[in-house]
């Protein structure tokens, strides 16, 4: 998928003022960003835990990638204001209905093809930490791609307040998983969900190797 190198350039620029509160007047921590895959499709897979997560994951992903595009699917309620929607859309959010969207999944299937995209397989926020379980669609969408799946885990941003001075949180990013072995079974429903609590799984060691104050049900 072609992107203009201007959307590019606002999409970096907007990263680095959003990476300045979150990593200079707080102490918003990333490792593990050697990770990330720089070229074709990669899904970032992460739990879910505030709000901060849509625009913090983006500084970690972009600074190490300028100039490219981190996609995210978001509730359609946060495109009713004409202005916020141009503005979402303008970083590479897009609406997806709440249920079953289809027109959302093909649009992820499409730029998975050589696109960064991220995704919160639980699907909703847990404010308090715990991990949810992984949304099976997640692991269809998986299936059907085979993109690089880079596990995600976000810590301690579900305490901050706006604006805040110092605060601590971070996102640590693991190794791309291997789904070689589910990728010979049959599309069904059983193989997507064991390809999501695979990524779940993943998630839930981050969680644990970096931090025992954070829950991973």
């Amino acid at each position: 998928m072609k992107v203009s190198l201007l959307r590019r350039l606002w999409v970096t620029f907007s990263i680095w003022v959003i990476g300045t509160y979150a990593s200079v007047l707080n102490r918003f921590s990333i490792k593990g960003a050697e990770f990330i895959p720089a070229d074709g499709g990669v899904l970032v897979a992460s739990n879910h835990i505030s709000a901060y997560d849509t625009v913090f994951l983006p500084w970690a992903v972009i600074r190490g990638n300028p100039l490219q595009m981190l996609w995210a699917p978001a509730k359609e309620e946060l495109f009713e204001s004409r202005l916020m929607g141009l503005l979402y859309g303008s970083w590479g959010a897009f609406p997806v209905r709440r249920g079953r969207d289809v027109r959302a999944g093909k649009y992820i299937n499409q730029l998975l093809a050589d696109q960064k995209v991220m995704l919160f397989p639980e699907g909703t926020r847990h404010k308090d930490g715990v991990l949810g379980k992984g949304n099976r669609g997640v692991g269809k969408i998986i299936y059907d791609t085979r993109p690089h799946v880079v596990p995600t885990a976000l810590m301690g941003v579900n305490r901050w307040s706006f604006p805040s001075l110092g605060a601590k949180g971070g996102v640590v990013f693991g190794s791309p998983l291997d789904f070689s072995d589910l990728y010979q079974l049959d599309d069904c429903k059983e193989t997507h969900q064991m390809i999501v609590d695979r990524v779940m799984d993943a998630i839930a060691r981050l969680l644990l190797q970096e931090q025992g104050g954070v829950d991973a049900g």
